[in-house]
């Protein structure tokens, strides 16, 4: 089992979160990412940084997670690839993406997406609160349990 975080929004204190599970529970924790990160020099936590463009680190998440792995996203095609590969996704607002969720999600983020592009003002994401880094930890150790009964 491995951790992959798509770390190019991954807000800092969900960072933190993550790279304290991966020494509590000596996990492979891969933080990838199209510009350099800081990550504390460990023998659990990873930082790969890979070149600029449009999905670059989705598609390497994409390509090296596997069945049983767990990823931090909130790139919802990426997601959806990855609940199908039978991978734990979840998102650092604490969303677990599931087959059953994942298609009106992916729908709903292409809609606005289309809006967007047609000029449509939207709202865009809300800002990161104290309650969606909590929702994040208790999915993220409710699915790391999980996880772990099942190796």
């Amino acid at each position: 089992m491995k951790i992959w975080v798509d770390a190019d929004a991954c807000p800092g204190e969900i960072k933190e979160i993550i790279i304290r599970a991966a020494h509590k529970r000596c996990i492979e924790t891969i933080f990838v990412s199209n510009k350099v990160i800081s990550i504390p020099d460990s023998p659990f936590v990873f930082a790969v940084k890979v070149l600029q463009g449009s999905d670059v680190a989705d598609n390497y998440i994409a390509e090296r997670a596997e069945e049983k792995d767990l990823v931090i996203t909130q790139d919802i095609p990426l997601a959806a690839i990855l609940v199908f590969k039978e991978t734990i996704v979840i998102s650092v607002h604490g969303v677990l993406f599931t087959p059953a969720n994942i298609g009106e999600k992916l729908s709903v983020r292409n809609f606005m997406h289309e809006l967007r592009a047609t000029g449509v003002q939207t709202s865009g994401p809300k800002p990161f609160s104290n309650k969606d880094k909590q929702n994040f930890a208790n999915t993220f150790d409710q699915q790391l349990a999980k996880l772990s009964k099942s190796l």
